[in-house]
């Protein structure tokens, strides 16, 4: 088997091994593959594995030989899967392995507005406390978890572990979810969307896109919110109307976002977001532990095993 590897750096940077793959056939990897260069590098391929790699209708037409895509990710959008359906080309993904990883960086965004914990860090480097008059200072307001509400917008693997964490800290759960009979949770409370901004201290994302949520976090939801209130995602970035959360920043309509996801990554220069105040954006790493890309590298192994052995496992399409 020609297995080919379009964008080997974003899973494996290094500190990982392709040796499991290496088992299962001739693998040739490349760090990054611009879309043009897709058709032609993925020529003799029968198995293909990407992560952010575009495989279009297009460039999947003259690949004639190609059996098999794996996608390093959760998110298959990177491939036109009615064209490899029709061609008869098996499509999988790796479903939940950041889960745990992905609701960590939740906390992580909500805890630095609590405290600011880098600007802190900074101010006592570069001397402030040593010249302080008094043995504390704090350069923001400093804010307490405990009994604030978090906002949770859909509840599934990730949004249950935000909701765990969150109530650790001692904070109450609301949360909007299209299925909330089937994964109803104890100490979560359900309510619609509306409500879910208006009462929550934090509101946080974790929804599929698609076309109808696409930008629904406007001016309108925006404008729900407490003044005193975060917008958190770590979702997917088109669930926001980025000028309008820019201007609300802006203007302290609302106190801050954290954000490791936007419209387009790596962004724009001028993307608004990137001047917003009290914007912490991260580039996009919730997924990337090194032990979350343990696991993807794990499942990514294990699908292409249980393909060559004719019972695929996480089929898309």
């Amino acid at each position: 088997m020609q297995i080919v590897i379009l964008d080997g750096q974003t899973l494996n940077p290094g500190d990982l091994s392709w040796e499991q793959l290496q088992a299962l056939g001739e693998i040739t990897v490349y760090e990054r593959t611009a879309e043009a260069e897709v058709a032609d590098r993925c020529s003799d391929a029968d198995i293909v594995l990407t992560n952010k790699a575009i495989l279009s209708k297009a460039t999947l037409e003259a690949l004639p030989k190609l059996k098999y895509i794996g996608v390093t990710a959760t998110g298959y959008n990177v491939v036109d899967v009615k064209t490899a359906e029709r061609q008869g080309i098996t499509v999988t993904n790796v479903p939940a392995y950041g889960t745990s990883s992905v609701a960590q960086l939740t906390i992580s965004l909500m805890l630095e507005h609590c405290f600011n914990v880098g600007t802190h860090a900074n101010s006592v480097q570069s001397g402030e406390w040593a010249a302080s008059k008094d043995f504390s200072y704090w350069k923001t307001p400093l804010i307490e978890l405990q009994h604030k509400t978090i906002g949770i917008v859909g509840l599934g693997g990730i949004g249950q572990a935000v909701a765990r964490l969150a109530m650790a800290f001692g904070m109450q759960v609301i949360a909007s979810h299209k299925h909330p009979e089937r994964d109803k949770m104890v100490g979560v409370k359900f309510v619609d969307l509306d409500t879910c901004f208006r009462e929550a201290d934090f509101v946080t994302l974790h929804c599929p896109l698609n076309e109808q949520n696409k930008g629904f976090v406007n001016k309108r939801m925006i404008e729900l919110m407490k003044p005193s209130a975060f917008l958190i995602n770590t979702s997917r970035g088109p669930l926001i109307n980025e000028t309008d959360l820019a201007l609300a920043l802006n203007s302290g309509r609302i106190a801050g976002a954290g954000l490791d996801v936007i419209s387009k990554e790596p962004p724009d220069t001028d993307n608004p977001l990137l001047t917003a105040k009290n914007c912490y954006i991260t580039p996009h790493i919730a997924w990337a532990t090194l032990e979350a890309r343990k696991r993807l590298m794990s499942v990514v192994v294990e699908n292409v095993k249980t393909f060559i052995e004719g019972s695929p496992q996480n089929v898309v399409s």
